[in-house]
């Protein structure tokens, strides 16, 4: 048995991995949206894998329909069958399920945008964005979106729920992205974030010019990294957004919560 295909043994506190499993799923992480074919080298640099064991678990997603290999752009694709993964996740979700017409009340009675993500490492990845803003703007939000951790409100919200020891080691790695200036700074808002979720419930921001977040932790057992968010495009202050949207943010996550509880599904 080759070291790639080491099972680890099971242990105290330890998981049961399967290696070769482990680097193939990180292949299939390498595609992003906007990028239909990746070579072995881009995959290699993507995941960090050498290019023979790219090469090597790449025929085995090609044999089990994963990826299909385009001899003339030289790349792999994502095979057709990714997309019913994503499909049958969204349509078993109870809590998506349970949230999205709740979600869509609060977008069109306010006019804004209602998004719902949960977290994937250093990101977080939307899971249903209902987009009302008045204000039309060119930022697409789309399901299955990804948006930095550390920037965003929907990020803070979740960095917190997370054990100390976690979230030291994300911010750890925020830390290692930037330079020990911009860190200073990035750190203070996160931190500040992070207050104001445990004293108020939600933490807002805008990292992008006139859009304005604020988002809250769900909350709920089996998905507390689940955050939900309101979101438009605004010259309205942060504080002004906080004044008009914290409320209905809240009271849309506890109606969520409350639906979820008793079962109306």
């Amino acid at each position: 048995m080759s070291h790639e295909d080491e099972v680890d043994k099971p242990g105290a506190g330890k998981a049961t991995l399967n290696r070769s499993l482990e680097r193939g799923l990180e292949i299939l992480r390498a595609f992003r949206a906007g990028t239909e074919f990746l070579g072995n080298g881009e995959i290699s640099e993507r995941t960090g894998l050498s290019k023979s064991t790219v090469s090597r678990l790449t025929q085995t997603l090609i044999h089990s329909g994963m990826l299909v290999y385009d001899g003339q752009k030289m790349g792999y694709r994502l095979s057709a069958v990714s997309l019913c993964f994503g499909h049958a996740m969204y349509y078993s979700n109870t809590l998506i399920q349970v949230a999205a017409p709740l979600m869509r009340d609060t977008a069109y009675e306010l006019k804004v945008n209602v998004g719902l993500a949960a977290a994937d490492r250093d990101e977080m990845v939307y899971l249903d964005s209902i987009r009302m803003s008045r204000k039309n703007t060119p930022r697409v939000v789309l399901t299955g979106q990804r948006v930095p951790m550390e920037f965003t409100s929907l990020g803070r919200a979740y960095l917190s729920t997370l054990s100390e020891n976690r979230l030291e080691a994300l911010m750890e790695l925020f830390r290692s992205k930037r330079c020990e200036a911009r860190w200073a700074t990035l750190e203070l808002e996160i931190r500040a974030a992070i207050d104001d979720v445990k004293l108020h419930g939600f933490c807002a921001s805008s990292w992008q010019a006139e859009v304005v977040a604020i988002s809250t932790p769900i909350g709920i057992h089996n998905y507390q990294d689940h955050i939900l968010n309101i979101s438009l495009s605004t010259p309205l202050t942060i504080e002004a957004v906080i004044d008009q949207y914290s409320a209905p943010l809240l009271d849309l996550a506890e109606k969520i919560r409350t639906k979820l509880d008793v079962g109306h599904i």
